[in-house]
């Protein structure tokens, strides 16, 4: 089903008046769109029966538009485009139809982030068999009203605005689609496929590293990790090296294609959903596609450490101590902590081979993720405090929320003290910060006096809403690394960005603003 932008951006002009010619415009649309029926009684009668708390909606005419409104207040830790809230109303009250419109009032700050949730609502996976017999595809066209002090972006903007609402929409669609596949479709020759695919729409050619060669290479984490599977483990990585780069970025994701637990096997409550855990390979997949369109300044890397956490006669067994290529050595102590593992060798990779300036990498890690900040927060863990707080800020501007972790290594890193090894892989106190400490694995192999920017991003709960895969992490990447890009829209929702270095008071305050759906 494409998910598909107007041709145009459409705005008010008067801002005085913005409110009332905004919803003077989508009850136009409503006419124009043959539900004649809705006369302009039913449509003031529908605005004034709208009580959100948080939210609330108001059918028109037999279900065939619906108007809904966000929350007109949100608090300093939520993002001012309610994403959340606005995925969940066009999923629960969308007409209808193989077209379809969604008319969108909001300001120009929150139409990046808004074009995203609403492309969360739209899923791609599916093997139900009614699916198949489907032979007309569906459209949704998502139309904007801005309103607001900026109002009238330039004409020159516009077109370059649509692209990137689509490419990110597709970005996060990507992401979504990949961690709904189960792994008899996804598995590491698939995910490999993937990656190929968006290198060949780029024109860039991926270097692969797989099977033995990882062990001939010091690979250790990644090649024990993924050696009793079916499918070879890889390491694979795009790159984007455009002339008169200044810095070097790698995006590393973890993109175990299903987590079993190794030989400290799941339960069979647990291991359902597993197929999720690819879901920071997949984030780094779809952000690079969209990224990488829309114009990227500096040198960009995106290397994905793929592996199937299977059981097996090879499999890692609970005392075994690997290498990694860090060089440093590690006593498997749980092979259910296999993520930290892949991902050591990656960021190691970034630093050592590809000479990366700024390390970001991005995992669903820890279960414990969720109890520390939630389902729709992804946590943040930084050596640089400038970062941290560009983190938050750009999960407010995006729609894909962060929060940060403890980050003190000289307090917690010794959980992982080993008689044997460098060490463990798993903590001794499972009570003592486990996803600050999951992270600090990772960081170690780096290094804690590592001297460039290193950032960690858990997203295990945020990468699903339910049984649905959610594209999280794909617009944060955007926002986040958004003053690297040649694109005005990403500029502005950048918070390093000098257009978007906002004041504290201005980026705390709550947001007060009615908006429409």
């Amino acid at each position: 089903m494409p998910f598909r932008a107007p041709p145009t951006l459409i705005t008010s002009h008067d801002c005085y008046s913005t409110a009332c010619s905004a919803l003077s415009y989508i009850y136009c649309l409503i006419r124009l769109r043959k539900f004649c029926l809705v006369f302009s009684q039913i449509w003031q009668a529908a605005l004034g029966a709208l009580n959100p708390n948080p939210t609330d909606s108001c059918p028109l005419y037999l279900n065939h538009a619906t108007v809904a409104a966000l929350p007109s207040r949100v608090s300093r830790h939520n993002s001012p485009s309610s994403a959340h809230f606005l995925s969940r109303l066009v999923r629960s009250c969308l007409p209808g139809g193989n077209n379809r419109c969604i008319v969108m009032v909001c300001e120009r700050s929150d139409v990046f982030a808004s074009s995203c949730a609403i492309a969360r609502a739209f899923p791609i996976f599916t093997r139900r068999s009614t699916a198949s017999r489907r032979a007309e595809k569906k459209h949704v066209t998502l139309e904007f009203v801005i309103v607001g002090q900026e109002s009238r972006p330039l004409v020159s903007e516009v077109f370059s605005s649509v692209q990137c609402l689509s490419n990110a929409a597709d970005g996060v669609r990507l992401a979504a689609r990949i961690v709904d596949t189960p792994c008899n479709e996804m598995n590491t020759d698939h995910f490999l496929d993937e990656i190929k695919s968006v290198g060949t729409e780029l024109g860039i050619t991926p270097v692969i590293i797989r099977g033995e060669e990882l062990k001939q290479r010091g690979f250790g984490g990644i090649y024990g990790v993924g050696k009793a599977a079916e499918h070879l483990p890889a390491l694979a990585v795009l790159s984007h090296t455009p002339d008169g780069a200044t810095q070097t970025i790698a995006w590393v994701g973890k993109g175990i294609v299903y987590d079993t637990g190794g030989l400290s096997i799941k339960g069979k409550t647990t291991m359902p959903g597993m197929k999720r855990d690819c879901g920071g390979a997949a984030a780094i997949l779809g952000a690079f596609s969209a990224t990488i369109k829309q114009g990227f300044k500096d040198n960009l890397h995106a290397v994905f450490c793929l592996a199937e956490n299977a059981v097996g006669p090879t499999a890692t067994r609970p005392d075994d101590i690997h290498t990694l290529y860090s060089g440093k050595t590690v006593e498997i102590n749980n092979t259910d902590a296999e993520g930290r593992l892949v991902l050591a060798d990656g960021v190691v990779y970034a630093s050592k081979d590809l000479s990366a300036d700024i390390i970001l990498d991005m995992a669903t890690l820890t279960g414990a993720q969720g109890i520390s900040t939630g389902k729709y927060h992804a946590a943040v863990m930084t050596n640089s405090e400038e970062w941290e707080v560009a983190c938050v800020r750009a999960g407010r501007s995006s729609g894909d929320l962060a929060h940060p972790l403890v980050y003190c290594p000289e307090l917690h890193f010794s959980e992982f003290t080993s008689a044997m090894a460098d060490m463990k892989n798993s903590v001794a106190d499972r009570e003592n910060a486990q996803s600050s400490c999951a992270g600090l694995f990772i960081g170690s192999h780096l290094g804690f006096d590592w001297p460039g920017v290193w950032v960690h991003v858990d997203i295990a709960s945020p990468v699903h809403a339910g049984e649905r895969a959610t594209g999280f992490g794909v617009a944060l990447l955007m926002a986040l690394f958004g003053q690297a890009s040649e694109d005005s829209m990403l500029n502005k929702v950048s918070p390093l960005g000098a257009a978007t270095n906002m004041s504290g008071d201005h980026m705390e305050r709550d947001c007060k603003r009615r908006r429409l759906v």
